[in-house]
């Protein structure tokens, strides 16, 4: 039982005789009652005063057991206990409705939590750099974006920084301070160039958001942006390329056109002008395939078709094709190759297309009287898959040729689109300035890997390695 309760029961229970003892002890005293009765009355009263304050006593102590239970749970964050009582008084009435509460607020509880794991789950796997910060520009919250973004520490403390001492692009700490300065109650956003340290490109945006304990605040949320500058300038080179390389034929077919419709007496010089129109037809032409044969690969619009062949009589078929060419340019073409080589799974045609765009390169930037060779052998190696490193069988394709060479700083260029070493040169000998492109996606669609090596004026060695099985590889 509980002492003091019970003490100040006891207590208020002889208070309240007192009035009537004291009567009855009066009474006694002029003898008007016998003494036995008023002991007996007085302990009779007593007797009975306990046994009514005990139930009374116990109930107190039940509701009190509760509430320290519901208390606790409510520490801990947990469901309240329900304790079944009959009782309806007051007390457990209060108590009945102090559960319900409780029951509400556990269960709201639960709900926040709930959603506070889902915001930091979607706060965390973000892709883009959120960072809260108060009214003053303090950080308050910033999630593992951010802090890869503005390279920090991964489990540093930054609270109660300002967010500028984050940051030390000038550019971003202009805008910093523009969101944050008490004018600012709309939401901005703009498009911040920084330094981190290779340039890079941000689209910021900051909206003012009202805090619990902070009062006003900043939502900044950072999105990169590089790569798609970098996509845009691509495309933009593209365009300017591509209107430059229809240009040349175009201006050529429209001006001897042009002369020949107002007339050209000599036979010779007709003869010439129609040379020049069909060549410049044909490199148009030749563009233009190129062009769609590309778009097809880069969009997955041209399906394989898969076989087993022998590599030597890729390069069989591929150099009989050449020879004549190398012929008249006075280059020796060369093929060696085991017929003993396992067979290859591709396809044939597209194959075909990248060893006759690496030979018509080799044989164009070989002088006369220099050698292209062509040869395989099996290798094993990595699919390009964009995966874990892998070893598999697979053949090594090699042209090799004693031209020119290219410089070191060129090599990772030529399989961009329309890139030259020499841009003269390249247009007089005929080239689009797409076949390493293509050559480069149909390798990638077969899994292969694609490796150019040179020095200037001792050769190129252009290695294509294919695996045996396009099973394994995928």
């Amino acid at each position: 039982m509980d002492k003091p309760l019970g003490f100040r029961l006891a207590l208020a229970i002889i208070v309240s005789a007192l009035p009537a003892a004291a009567t009855l002890i009066v009474l006694v005293a002029y003898g008007l009652i016998w003494a036995g009765w008023v002991a007996l009355a007085l302990g009779s009263g007593a007797a009975a005063g306990l046994i009514i304050s005990l139930p009374v006593l116990r109930s107190w102590r039940a509701h009190s057991e509760r509430l320290a239970a519901l208390a606790d749970a409510l520490e801990q964050r947990e469901a309240p206990p329900h304790i079944g009582t009959s009782e309806h008084d007051s007390m457990s009435r209060a108590e009945q409705r102090l559960l319900d509460a409780a029951d509400r607020i556990a269960s709201e509880i639960d709900t926040l939590e709930e959603q506070r794991g889902e915001f930091d789950a979607i706060l965390r796997n973000m892709n883009e750099a959120v960072v809260v910060t108060g009214a003053r520009g303090e950080i308050v919250l910033l999630n593992g974006a951010a802090r890869r973004l503005f390279a920090l520490q991964p489990e540093a403390g930054y609270t109660g920084l300002h967010f500028t001492e984050l940051c030390r692009d000038a550019r971003l700490q202009e805008f910093i301070a523009r969101a944050t300065s008490p004018d600012a109650a709309e939401a901005i956003s703009a498009e911040v160039p920084i330094q981190n340290p290779t340039q890079r490109y941000l689209e910021a945006s900051a909206a003012p958001v009202r805090l619990a304990r902070r009062g006003a605040g900043r939502v900044f949320v950072f999105h990169e942006i590089t790569r798609l500058r970098a996509y845009e300038t691509v495309r933009s080179d593209f365009i300017a390329n591509l209107t430059h390389e229809l240009r040349t034929p175009l201006t050529a077919l429209y001006g001897y056109a042009e002369t020949l419709q107002k007339g050209v007496e000599d036979a010779d010089t007709q003869q010439r002008f129609l040379g020049i129109i069909e060549r410049q037809s044909r490199r148009l032409a030749r563009l233009i395939d190129d062009l769609v044969s590309l778009s097809d690969l880069e969009r997955g619009l041209t399906p394989l078709k898969f076989e087993p062949l022998a590599p030597s009589r890729i390069l069989d078929e591929a150099a009989e094709l050449m020879r004549e060419q190398a012929s008249r340019a006075g280059i020796e073409l060369v093929v060696k190759s085991s017929h003993d080589l396992p067979e290859i799974v591709i396809d044939r045609d597209r194959i075909h297309e990248v060893m006759l765009n690496l030979l018509d390169n080799s044989l164009k930037y070989t002088p006369r009287g220099g050698v292209v060779t062509l040869e395989a052998h099996t290798r094993s190696g990595g699919a390009n898959g964009g995966g874990p490193p892998m070893t598999l069988p697979g053949i090594d394709f090699v042209v090799t040729d004693t031209g020119e060479g290219i410089p070191v700083a060129a090599i990772p260029r030529l399989t961009e689109r329309f890139y030259r070493v020499d841009r003269a040169r390249s247009r007089e000998l005929g080239g689009t300035g797409l076949g390493l492109a293509i050559v480069k996606h149909i390798v990638q669609l077969h899994h292969g890997t694609l490796r150019i090596e040179s020095r200037l004026r001792e050769g190129t060695t252009v290695v294509v390695w294919l695996p045996i099985s396009q099973t394994a590889a995928g």
